[in-house]
């Protein structure tokens, strides 16, 4: 406590779920800026830097929030991880096209918060129910994580083309490859 009573910090009517609520009002997370969510919370600007470190850190709130919303709680096994990824995919589907700049923004090349490493244990523990060794497990993840999230940031461009491509058909596709596998000797590159 301060000499004059008050507890430092930010000011009660901040929170990561005011913060999120806001920045999904504002219509477009790729324009959204701090001042503009600050005024949207009714803050001043240099409080709500207490909580996100800049748009990044904005866009980590969110990020978290989405991908509580993603993740099934239940855990894949051996008989089910095919689904269970599935219903991932199908939600992530859903809450990254629901936020205008969402998907753009997290396909993008960037430092992804500590909810995506959240989703990436989890798709991990999909692939290894699925009987992948742990270091496949892992490229499985990758392959999985990248392919959709970049699906989802096209799509949300419309970067294929006016129509869009049906994502039962990508996610069949994707989730027949997986998990993957060492590949036989001519999918190795050759030595130098």
């Amino acid at each position: 406590m301060t000499g004059s009573g008050k507890r430092p910090g930010p000011p009660p009517r901040l929170s990561r779920e005011a913060i999120v609520r806001a920045a999904l009002a504002s219509g477009d997370l790729e324009s959204l800026s701090m001042r503009e969510l600050a005024a949207r919370l009714g803050v001043s600007h240099s409080a709500l830097y207490r909580w996100a470190a800049g748009r990044d850190g904005v866009i980590d709130l969110v990020s978290e929030a989405v991908i509580d919303k993603i993740v099934p709680t239940d855990p894949p096994t051996a008989e089910n991880w095919r689904d269970w990824l599935a219903r991932l995919a199908w939600a992530a589907h859903d809450e990254f096209l629901a936020v205008p700049g969402y998907a753009t923004r997290v396909s993008r090349p960037h430092r992804h918060s500590r909810a995506f490493t959240t989703m990436q244990d989890a798709v991990v523990s999909a692939f290894t129910a699925a009987g992948a060794p742990p270091r496949m497990a892992w490229h499985s993840w990758y392959i999985f994580g990248t392919s959709l999230v970049t699906w989802l940031g096209a799509q949300e461009q419309r970067l294929m083309g006016d129509a869009p491509v049906r994502f039962d058909l990508f996610l069949d596709s994707l989730l027949r490859g997986l998990p993957a596998a060492e590949p036989p000797a001519l999918g190795i590159r050759p030595p130098a």
